[in-house]
């Protein structure tokens, strides 16, 4: 029966002699939801109104529309042997009481403070290896520790502003460190989102249940970067800088920096000048940089950040950034020299260091682990692994544990033997178990995010072991661990990881959330507003958004105009085609090419061929491409355009039916439609305007090859009237011509309408005028650049257009087709002379606009690919 409690259910089963995860020889697994006893633990207690009415129904329409939400976000995560993946989300999330989350927010606390002081002791008076408390093998063996920063003149008092740890209970329910994640802490922007989901799916749940909310922590946050800044600023700036749209987590960068309001960067943004780090101008290095940057947020890891003094073959950092901030010039969050703190082999002596540098008993210990370089660990870990002990996981002390899944225990003893400092033993604990919902499968297409049927459900909640990610932030003297956090799950090692929102339980309805009062979002004598600027690549991707996605729209419009002609009787009879789904189809294969003589399945593969330039799948991918670049400057709102895409794309792939093309090429259209909403409620910045000069743009070189392609021959009179009634529906300017011209549509007429009309918004006139009022807003506009020139030299040519000389045919072609179509194809030469002209003219326009706008200077060239010559004059 669906409508029993599925936590009910989940109860009895674990409530089992044998827990669901507990095999032979095992021991049982802590339960996040139910005691010893059977009962259900205090957290799940307080919520129990709500959550044990929880049927298998309820969570099969919860979890699809999780699926649907997380898809109407863009939400994915990058796995680097799949590349993007949907994010998974579990509906049941994980549940602690004020109770149990107090001492752990305290430890976590005082882990923070900890590895923070560990930090500024490798890296200034070394106390920690001076005394023997760590073994100087353990910091200087690791990869993360960086050389060209220890030296007392450099340090950074408070290197560690935000830390995460990983977080395991074992089968007493005893919280452990699994991992520090200092290096670039992830996660934040996931769990946020998994937050805003939750509340949207359950908000029956969610409303009744008094637990800590995350936007106060969001606020802290800020105010803790914009207070970070080494020295007086008084409108620090700050940026978030990425490894790239290609990053796993990509969209947690993106998601922190749409909430925080700091731009988000690559290295080829940046540049040193001066010992200080600047926003990379348009024109660099010509033009000098004007905004300087106070604090880097950093989401690449330290090696990959300075091609000068760290990896020289990284194209993802910025060189001589490691002197900037060796001067005090820049801050970085994290420090550069973090990455030696996620060292598995430091866990050992945590809790001596932690009395030694702040006379405390640690709180939160580490899974136990043993560091091979230490001659009795050793020892003890090469017995284990000769006894073939299925609990020690052997690990390197700065590589991922896959690394070495490939090896026997014999050739793990031997490496270890070799090289004894770059291994660690740890005990594999056995973590707690949380119901995960498991919905049955009925039949093919009745999985995960179907739609909702009549007939009843089925599903369960499996136990599985889950993770914590826990985060803290240093806000003003403290370290504020955020209440709440990442939860993870996996069916096993190599499945994609599936999440949880974390609920910690007020222990009042009166505590305030996060346990923090009022934030002040800005230091003291600090601007309220300000103009974050935009990098020229940022730029360069706004300008392809607008130019894909009308190039997109252009062609989604053409492609079900001719799938209407080929609609009409008699338009495919004996492999012949008529005139009018002729010449669309025409127009189709110059944008485009052809793959197939079939016109079905020509337009399908239009619509599906992501691999085919030109096609609508390809620009829908290129323009996905191009605004995963400029993610944080865009509405979250935006990513519904391409959910509704991939429905529709799914929708087509599934049948082959003739019908399905209209209806899924006119769903495509509707949403890239909606994207006019979205950039309609974007700021007026340089962004903004770029965007819409790649769209005008791009309409000018659609509409040129729609002419070409429909107006070039003449026909006879029905013909011609069918034609050109084609070519009007594909511009969007049908209901517009009746409404201006009178009588039977005439070629001069249509040219008129589409060429110099500049009150059509589907005009070249039009389109003209719009590109130059967007180019006319950007900061390296002088009204004489080239750009401008090119645009002003196109506008007055257009001006003195005659359509009806270019509505003529040609004499010589009117003389070879004997006055008409009767003896061959009379063509307008004139036409299509000066429609190749314009967009020919459009193309160097264009260039023009990426010489003036988006250019910073050559790319980057590792040293170890120059000369020594030129080597010799880099360094000159």
């Amino acid at each position: 029966m669906t409508d029993v409690s599925v936590l009910r259910d989940y109860a009895a089963t674990v409530s089992q002699p044998t827990l669901p995860l507990a095999g032979a020889g095992e021991p049982a697994r802590y339960d996040e939801v139910v005691e010893t006893d059977g009962s259900f633990r205090p957290g799940w207690k307080a919520l129990a109104a709500h959550a044990l009415a929880l049927s298998a129904d309820d969570l099969h329409r919860v979890d699809g529309e999780i699926v649907r939400f997380l898809a109407d976000d863009g939400v994915s995560y990058a796995r680097p042997d799949a590349g993007a993946q949907p994010w998974q989300l579990d509906p049941v999330p994980l549940v602690l009481d004020a109770a149990a989350w107090a001492p752990l927010e305290v430890a976590l606390a005082q882990r923070a403070e900890l590895l923070n002081a560990i930090l500024v002791d490798l890296y200034g008076e070394r106390r920690l290896l001076r005394e023997g408390i760590v073994p100087a093998a353990v910091v200087v063996g690791h990869s993360g520790y960086l050389r060209p920063l220890a030296r007392r003149s450099a340090v950074d008092p408070q290197p560690l502003l935000l830390s995460a740890v990983d977080l395991g209970r074992d089968a007493d329910g005893e919280w452990h460190a699994l991992a520090d994640r200092v290096q670039a802490p992830s996660g934040l922007g996931f769990a946020a989102e998994n937050r805003r989901v939750i509340s949207q799916v359950m908000p029956d749940l969610f409303q009744e249940s008094s637990l800590h909310h995350l936007d106060p922590y969001f606020a802290a946050l800020r105010a803790a970067l914009l207070s970070s800044t080494l020295g007086s600023v008084d409108d620090a700036r700050v940026v978030i800088l990425s490894p790239g749209t290609l990053s796993e987590t990509a969209f947690d960068q993106a998601f922190l920096a749409n909430a925080l309001g700091f731009p988000l960067v690559q290295g080829s943004d940046l540049v040193v000048r001066d010992g200080f780090v600047w926003m990379k101008p348009a024109g660099w290095p010509a033009r000098r940089p004007t905004d300087r940057i106070d604090v880097i947020i950093r989401r690449v890891d330290a090696a990959w950040c300075d091609p000068l003094e760290l990896r020289g073959d990284s194209r993802l950092g910025v060189a001589g950034l490691t002197e900037a901030v060796r001067r005090g010039r820049v801050r970085l969050v994290n420090g550069l020299g973090a990455g030696v703190l996620e060292n598995p082999a430091l866990m050992p002596y945590l809790a001596a260091a932690c009395e030694a540098l702040l006379g405390e008993q640690l709180r939160l210990p580490s899974v136990p682990t043993w560091w091979c370089g230490d001659e009795a660990s050793r020892e003890l870990v090469l017995a284990r692994l000769d006894a073939g002990d299925p609990t020690l996981i052997v690990r390197t002390i700065d590589e991922p544990r896959k690394v070495l899944e490939h090896l026997s225990p014999a050739e793990l003893a031997a490496r270890i033997r070799a090289t004894p400092h770059r291994y660690v033993g740890q005990d594999h604990l056995p973590l707690s178990q949380t119901p995960v919902w498991s919905p049955a499968r009925l039949g093919q297409g009745a999985g995960r995010g179907a739609g909702q049927s009549a007939t009843p459900r089925t599903g369960r909640a499996a136990a599985q072991p889950v993770t914590l990610r826990a985060f803290a932030l240093r806000y003003g003297s403290t370290y504020r661990p955020l209440v709440g956090g990442l939860a993870t799950v996996r069916e096993n090692a190599d499945a994609l990881p599936r999440t949880k929102d974390v609920w910690v339980l007020k222990a009042s309805e009166a505590d305030p959330d996060q346990n923090l009062g009022e934030t002040s979002p800005l230091p003291a004598g600090s601007s309220a507003r300000t103009i974050p600027p935009l990098a020229p690549r940022a730029h360069a991707d706004m300008f392809w958004t607008g130019r894909y996605a009308e190039r997109t729209e252009d062609l989604l419009r053409l492609l079900l105009a001719a799938q209407a002609e080929l609609d009409q009787p008699g338009a495919y009879t004996a492999g012949a085609l008529a005139e009018p789904p002729r010449v669309l189809l025409d127009a189709l294969a110059r944008l485009a090419g052809m793959r197939s003589l079939d016109p079905e399945a020509e337009l399908r593969s239009l619509l599906l061929d992501a691999a085919r330039p030109g096609s609508a799948a390809h620009s829908i991918a290129r323009l996905r491409e191009a605004m995963e670049g400029v993610r944080d400057q865009l509405s979250g709102d935006t990513w519904r355009v391409f959910a509704n895409i991939d429905r529709a794309t799914r929708a087509l792939r599934s049948s082959a039916h003739p019908h399905r093309t209209a209806e899924s090429g006119g769903r495509m259209l509707a949403a890239m439609l909606s994207l006019y909403g979205v950039t309609a409620n974007m700021i007026r910045d340089t962004g903004w305007h770029m965007i819409e000069a790649g769209r005008y743009l791009e309409r000018g070189l659609q509409l040129c090859e729609l002419l070409t392609a429909g107006l070039a021959e003449r026909h006879d009179a029905r013909t011609t009237r069918d034609v050109l009634e084609a070519v009007l529906l594909a511009s969007e300017s049908v209901v517009t011509y009746r409404r201006r011209y009178r009588g039977s549509v005439r070629a001069a007429d249509v040219l008129d309408l589409l060429l110099l009309d500049g009150s059509n918004p589907r005009s070249l006139t039009f389109a003209l005028a719009e590109l130059r009022t967007h180019l006319a807003a950007m900061p390296a506009s002088t009204g004489s650049s080239r750009a401008e020139r090119l645009l002003d030299h196109l506008d007055t040519e257009v001006a003195a257009l005659d359509v009806t000389a270019l509505a003529a045919v040609s004499a010589a072609s009117g003389a070879a087709s004997g006055g008409g179509p009767v003896g061959g194809t009379a063509r307008r030469e004139a036409l299509v002379d000066y429609l190749a002209h314009v967009t020919e003219q459009l193309e160097r326009l264009s260039d023009a606009v990426r010489h003036l706008h988006f250019e910073s200077g050559p790319p980057a060239v590792p040293l170890s690919e120059l000369s020594l010559i030129e080597v010799m004059e880099a360094r000159a």
